[in-house]
């Protein structure tokens, strides 16, 4: 079926349907990663996006079965397709892989998610980076009047749609317990906090944790604009009060230096990909960092208690911040990949050596 990308200044992109038919509106962002589809999809920071993949082929890996472990969906990062659409350029009919369990286009379709692939997606990303990421929708020829409102995930509180609804534990028993903020955390998020032993007490982003025992406080990933999370700034500011350790990824970045009374701003394109490189501020060390955010964190309206950590070599903006006598630190990056490199994996290590 013939469809069309039209973005929200009237430029259009004609292609074909791959996925389910029917119209959908969103922001439109661009991913330069290579591979990693499985992973990027079930990805709850892409809540209330049209995703576009800047590599041609996307598709000839299949999709694997999903298969329960701890709780969690082992191949994936939540348990269904969070964006709102996926545009391509070259869709792989025929895929091959050893744990390939159906193609991407069967797990588009059972989820409803629809999808455009025979568009120039090198002109979309130019047009994306030289106005920035704009709204805009997918229109199945013959089954609407492409006149579909435009939808903005940033000007609504969309984490609530990903955040879990009541608390879930995980790991009981381990050797320290961490209060996990659920934003839209990522599977291998807690995945890499259970291997380190430790128990994940998993809470909505505006629940009331103050009261509970814990000995280390997590701020996860998450879509949509940090300034939403009014309720979950609040609650970090209260818990910094306590000098107990937090580590906040992602969102949890951007919420950690609202709660230490900072400001946040959105960039023009937003960085998504698992390949970008992030300086350790203070030395010469540059890490190859996953990504997927549209918001950032302004260093200069913070105060002196706090130094910046890490640094994006691309463009110069803020990749992490660290309190300087207190146990806090974030970064904008997901330490914990899935999909991409694993360099900074280390850092659940530092969180784990702070607790008490």
């Amino acid at each position: 079926m013939k469809a069309k990308l039209v973005l929200e200044n009237g430029i259009e992109f004609e292609g074909f349907s791959f996925g389910a038919e029917h119209s959908v509106s969103g922001e439109v962002v661009f991913n330069t990663g290579m591979v990693g589809y499985p992973e990027t999809l079930t990805d709850t920071s892409y809540r209330g996006q049209i995703l576009v993949m800047t590599y041609p082929l996307v598709g000839n890996y299949g999709v694997p079965a999903k298969i329960m472990e701890n709780g969690m969906a082992k191949n994936f990062e939540s348990e269904k397709i969070q964006l709102q659409a996926l545009a391509v350029s070259d869709y792989s009919f025929k895929y091959s892989h050893w744990n390939a369990k159906k193609s991407l286009a069967e797990w588009l379709k059972e989820e409803n998610i629809p999808a455009i692939c025979g568009i120039d997606t090198r002109a979309l990303t130019k047009a994306l980076r030289e106005k920035g990421v704009m709204l805009g929708k997918i229109a199945m020829e013959g089954k609407n009047k492409n006149d579909e409102k435009f939808y903005d995930p940033n000007a609504i509180d969309i984490v609530k749609e990903v955040s879990v609804e009541k608390p879930v534990t995980y790991n009981k028993g381990g050797k320290k317990k961490i209060v996990l903020i659920d934003c839209g955390v990522k599977n291998n998020i807690i995945r890499n906090l259970i291997k380190r032993n430790l128990e994940v007490l998993k809470v909505p982003y505006d629940y009331n944790f103050l009261n509970e025992k814990y000995d280390g406080l997590l701020v996860s990933n998450g879509p949509g604009d940090p300034k939403m999370c009014k309720k979950t700034v609040e609650n970090v500011g209260k818990a910094m009060e306590k000098d107990i350790p937090i580590f906040g990824i992602c969102l949890g970045n951007q919420i950690l230096a609202l709660a230490a009374g900072g400001d946040t701003y959105k960039l023009k394109y937003g960085h998504r990909s698992q390949n970008q490189p992030c300086i350790l501020n203070g030395t010469k060390r540059c890490f190859i960092t996953t990504q997927n955010h549209g918001f950032a964190v302004n260093m200069k309206t913070l105060s002196a208690d706090w130094e910046e950590l890490f640094i994006n070599a691309n463009d110069g903006t803020n990749e992490g911040i660290k309190h300087r006598t207190k146990p806090f630190f974030s970064v904008q990056f997901h330490p914990e990949s899935a999909p991409g490199p694993v360099d900074t994996e280390y850092l659940f290590d530092e969180f784990e050596r702070m607790l008490r």
